[in-house]
């Protein structure tokens, strides 16, 4: 296996300020990859400092990725700084609220929705033009064995939604040389978020409903734990990389034996 796979490439990263995207940047950085870091948070520019260390390219996109106007403006930002996108992670997703839901308000349904699939949506509609005019590409999107799982179901159906997408638009565009897949997350040991999805502090109730989550996770992983942030690197890599290159259109799971 070549330490470089990415050598020369231009590659997206969305979500890339903390956690599994911050990995995976990091990651690419050390095998070449000339990097487009994706995040409203002002932290992304320390990934950036910290891939520049590592000798990588990076230029930073501070876009709204809920929306078309952000992913568009993310993909004329790959384009000046590299001419094209050879690969597009999407990362960006999480669940915002844990409750059971009969719990949720409207609005906070839309909100997970608007968090965890319109960013990988407009990304992928934004990159593919010149993808396709080009006849090559790799997109992988971060999806999560949560499609099976308690407490969050919206954010489960915008995952759904998110699988469904990457086997259609792998054989949508498998003629035009590009590949779609997914690695679906299972439960990551992170260190704590620095900017969090939900600033509201939990009431009792609610990290009894966070521990139900946990429970579940570890319950439904044959390996009964949580996996590394280097485990779910390795596999996004795998996909992004020739070394999948017979490979499309699949969800992977990596969750310890938990399929979603």
């Amino acid at each position: 296996m070549s330490a470089r796979r990415f050598e020369g490439q231009a590659v997206i990263v969305t979500g890339a300020a903390q956690g599994i995207g911050r990995g995976v940047a990091l990651a690419l950085a050390r095998e070449g990859a000339q990097l487009v870091l994706a995040d409203r948070a002002a932290l992304v520019e320390e990934v950036a400092a910290e891939v520049q260390a590592l000798g990588a390219m990076a230029v930073i996109a501070r876009s709204d990725l809920e929306t078309w106007a952000g992913a568009a403006q993310l993909n004329e930002i790959a384009v000046a700084a590299y001419g094209r996108v050879d690969v597009l992670v999407n990362n960006v997703g999480g669940t915002i609220w844990v409750q059971p839901y009969q719990e949720y308000t409207p609005e906070q349904v839309e909100a997970e929705i608007r968090r965890s699939l319109f960013p990988t949506m407009w990304c992928c509609r934004a990159v593919l033009p010149q993808m396709v005019a080009r006849k090559q590409g790799v997109i992988v999107n971060v999806s999560s064995v949560a499609t099976r799982g308690i407490y969050r179901i919206p954010y489960s159906a915008a995952k759904g939604g998110v699988n469904a997408m990457t086997a259609s638009l792998a054989m949508e565009h498998a003629q035009d040389g590009i590949r779609v897949n997914a690695v679906a997350t299972g439960g990551t040991e992170a260190p704590p978020r620095r900017i969090p999805r939900n600033a509201q502090p939990l009431n009792a109730q609610e990290q009894q409903w966070y521990q139900g989550i946990v429970d579940q996770t570890v319950a439904s992983s044959l390996m009964h734990r949580y996996g590394s942030i280097d485990e779910q690197v390795n596999a996004i890599l795998f996909l992004a990389s020739s070394e999948s290159s017979y490979i499309t259109g699949t969800v992977l799971p990596v969750g310890g034996g938990d399929q979603g």
